[in-house]
C-alpha cells in the first residue's frame, strides 16, 4: 500500500512526535510511505491532500496535526472545517484520509498524551478502511 502524510507544523512540539510514531507504524505494517508532506497547519491540509490524491500510486493518506485550545473558540472553527473538507476528499477520490488530528478543547498536556494513540490510529485507519472498500466493491 502506497500511502502519504501531511504533517502540520503548527504546534510542532507535538506533530513532530506523531509523525515519527506514524513512520513506525507505517513501516510495522508494511505500508511504503512515497510522500512526507508539512503544512503550516492543519487548515493547509486540504490542498495538499487534494494534490496527492490525484496521484494513482497514493492509495491513501494519513493526517497528523493537533489542535490545542487558546483564548477563543477558534480550535473549533478550524476543527470543524478541517474535518469537513477531508472526508469531502476521500469521498471524492474514494480513496482512505485518516483524521490523526486531536482535538480541539484539549491543552497541551492532553495534546501530548495523545501522540502515540492518534497517530498508531490514523495509519491504521487507512489499512482497515482500504480493505473494507476492497472487500464490497
Amino acid at each position: 500500500m502506497n500511502i502519504a502524510i501531511v504533517v502540520s507544523e503548527f504546534n510542532n512540539k507535538v506533530t513532530s512526535r506523531m509523525h515519527k510514531v506514524a513512520l513506525e507504524k507505517a513501516k510495522g505494517l508494511k505500508m511504503n510511505v512515497k510522500y512526507e508532506c508539512k503544512v503550516p497547519g492543519v487548515f493547509d491540509m486540504p490542498l495538499v491532500i487534494d494534490t496527492l490524491l490525484q496521484k494513482k500510486e497514493i492509495d491513501a493518506v494519513v493526517t497528523l496535526g493537533a489542535i490545542i485550545k487558546g483564548q477563543t473558540k477558534h480550535d473549533e472553527v478550524i476543527a470543524d472545517v478541517v474535518t469537513t473538507r477531508i472526508s469531502k476528499l476521500s469521498i471524492k477520490y474514494q480513496k482512505p484520509v485518516s483524521l490523526g488530528i486531536s482535538g480541539p478543547g484539549m491543552s497541551e498536556r492532553q495534546a501530548f498524551a495523545r501522540i502515540r494513540p492518534v497517530s498508531e490510529r490514523a495509519v491504521e485507519a487507512i489499512l482497515k478502511v482500504a480493505e473494507e472498500l476492497k472487500r464490497i466493491k
